[in-house]
């Protein structure tokens, strides 16, 4: 007979297959008793002030292709995260379930365009739009409240960019964002790719963008320290899967990087590799790695580490700030801290 989990995991996935199909919300998750799974590994003492003793890793819900880029909605309440082979943004609310909240998110041509086609990192910006990395339109684009999305940037000195892949706001406005090829039918050996390199850029307030480093193979998430004189970007390089730290110039620029943590030895002992990442309000960083997500003090010293079990792609910050919310493949999960990072 089904377990209870397994049976409860597939009435999710075959309601969220109906809500694809018709936009309605079929099925809400009894959102006093979600199941919960998974493992948290105490490193360090100083974990224990992250998260507590007793936190649990719950499931909220399930039946994605692959979950990415959430971010929390202050006003009303709500998740916001890419299923990014479905092309679709999918909404989470407490007590109403799932629905579909934009489709298409990344790709708006004809015909197919590969396995990953939608949005991927997600944010807001000041004004509490939608901003989104789309793989394939090749963009970072916003969703404006009037309706319809403007392109914020789509290419470099001419070029088109790869598939924008996760993004972050500095204070000032400027947009930091990386671009592997992720998102192109072909990925690396893709002949639509026009540049020969994987940047991470600044797109500034003024409309200008900057190259900042091309150095790295595959960067992914990308999240400042909380003071922002530090910018962190993940490699999902199974070569090289390393976080890196760059210090943060007066002009916005980057100095050069170093590695903050290597877990190439943990690629194929456990799912996943570095990808996105959230910092709390004390510097900690909680990043997505293999086997989870990884705790890192500010020195770079692991903490903990939160087992999901599955390749985990990001993670954010939600409710009042405690709450972390986390993408781990076909799942959304979400676990209580007792610390707080910055809501968007």
């Amino acid at each position: 007979m089904p377990t209870r989990r397994s049976a409860l995991l597939t009435m999710m996935g075959a309601a969220l297959t109906s809500l694809a199909q018709d936009k309605k919300p079929e099925f809400i998750l009894d959102t006093k008793n979600f199941p919960t799974f998974g493992k948290i590994h105490r490193y360090d003492p100083a974990f224990d002030e992250l998260i507590p003793k007793d936190a649990k890793l719950e499931v909220i819900a399930s039946g994605f292709d692959w979950s990415e880029g959430p971010v929390w909605v202050k006003n009303p309440g709500y998740l916001l995260f890419s299923d990014v082979p479905r092309n679709a943004v999918m909404r989470w609310e407490e007590g109403k379930g799932t629905f579909i909240h934009l489709d298409p998110s990344g790709y708006t041509g004809n015909g197919d365009y590969g396995k990953e086609p939608g949005s991927n990192g997600l944010t807001l910006d000041s004004a509490g739009q939608l901003v989104s990395c789309e793989h394939g339109d090749r963009r970072l684009s916003v969703l404006t409240k009037d309706g319809g999305k403007r392109t914020l940037v789509d290419n470099y000195q001419g070029k088109r960019l790869n598939s924008p892949n996760d993004c972050c706001y500095k204070s000032n406005g400027d947009l930091y964002f990386t671009d592997p090829p992720y998102g192109l039918p072909g990925n690396f050996n893709d002949p639509r790719r026009e540049l020969d390199f994987c940047g991470v850029y600044r797109f500034a307030k003024d409309g200008s963008l900057t190259l900042l480093t091309k150095e790295l193979s595959r960067p992914n998430g990308i999240a400042f320290s909380p003071d922002e004189k530090t910018l962190y970007v993940a490699n999902s390089d199974a070569a090289r899967a390393i976080w890196m730290a760059y210090p943060v110039k007066e002009d916005g620029s980057v100095g050069s990087g170093k590695v903050f943590y290597d877990v190439t030895a943990s690629i194929g002992k456990f799912p996943g590799a570095p990808d996105g990442m959230k910092v709390d309000e004390k510097g900690n960083l909680f990043a997505s790695g293999p086997g989870g997500i990884y705790v890192f003090s500010p020195a770079g010293t692991l903490l903990g580490r939160i087992e999901t079990g599955q390749a985990s792609a990001n993670c954010a910050w939600g409710n009042t700030g405690s709450t972390l919310y986390i993408c781990a493949d076909m799942y959304m999960c979400r676990i209580q801290t007792s610390t707080r990072g910055r809501l968007p």
